[in-house]
């Protein structure tokens, strides 16, 4: 697998890139080539005073490059200009990457930095599997939240297509999950599936058990995003897996909010499966 690794080399990124844990989780779901990228945001000019933007990123990656390279993984870097996330989607697509992982310490009175308001617009854009790796929060010295990344999964599921998507990650997550809570929420705004939710759970409940994967599994009513947080908050899952339906206007009113929300708001992980891409 090849990764796209999105950092705005600070201290966030830093505690991300540096923990051992969560490098070799990515290890164990297959992760060979790892792609450092650093967006310089259009709106910084070479010009302005004592900003050597280029050279400084391009130290950064490197020692960042070494690290990766210590923990067996095969590098490459990039320091490009632009916004931030249209560029990491554009190299993401163009070394056709499996994934894409940003570090985001999630919602906070400072909700636009950078790297936070990347992770949004990537929720929103992402061509690819999105990892949201979260970082905490107030800390001086930031470390990440949940180390073991894919150690115990929270997959949320609609039962629609894409959601089907993001189940099928377990083939690759399974080689580092050891518990999995499948979760679907009944909304009052969708219409009545004829299926009973309790058995496609059961259903989906009995491919992680041929995988050694302890599995429950919860039928929960309300507001999604609402009722994925209340769920996240009961299990203390490492990551949080769901799928998105999509980038239009109308889709992102019916489910990207709900992708979005969990993104913004949950304290785990976020890994994220968009459509697929189109030709």
């Amino acid at each position: 697998m090849r990764a796209i690794y999105a950092t705005d080399l600070s201290a966030a990124s830093e505690a991300a890139i540096h923990n051992e844990t969560c490098l070799e989780c990515l290890e164990r779901i297959g992760v060979e080539e790892i792609h450092l990228v650093t967006v310089i945001p259009s709106n910084m000019h070479a010009g302005m005073p004592g900003m050597n933007f280029e050279e400084r990123r391009e130290e950064g990656l490197n020692r960042y490059e070494r690290v990766m390279q210590d923990a067996g993984f095969s590098t490459d870097t990039h320091v490009v200009r632009g916004t931030p996330h249209r560029r990491i989607n554009g190299i993401a697509d163009a070394e056709r990457a499996d994934l894409t992982i940003v570090g985001s310490r999630g919602q906070s009175p400072l909700a636009n930095r950078v790297l936070g308001s990347t992770a949004r617009n990537l929720s929103r854009t992402t061509v690819v599997p999105l990892l949201v790796n979260r970082i905490e929060r107030e800390a001086d010295d930031p470390d990440v939240l949940r180390e073991h990344l894919f150690q115990r999964v929270l997959y949320a599921t609609d039962f629609s297509e894409n959601a089907d998507r993001a189940f099928n990650a377990f083939s690759y997550l399974r080689h580092a999950t050891q518990e999995a809570t499948l979760v679907h929420v009944e909304s009052p705004k969708e219409p009545d599936n004829d299926t009973d939710a309790t058995d496609q759970l059961a259903t989906l409940e009995g491919r992680l058990d041929q995988w050694d994967i302890d599995t429950d599994t919860q039928v929960r009513y309300g507001d999604p995003a609402e009722e994925i947080l209340e769920a996240e908050a009961e299990v203390t899952p490492t990551t949080i897996l769901l799928g998105s339906r999509g980038q239009s206007r109308l889709r992102r009113l019916l489910i990207g909010s709900v992708s979005e929300t969990i993104i913004a708001q949950a304290s785990s992980n976020v890994y994220m499966v968009p459509p697929p891409r189109t030709a």
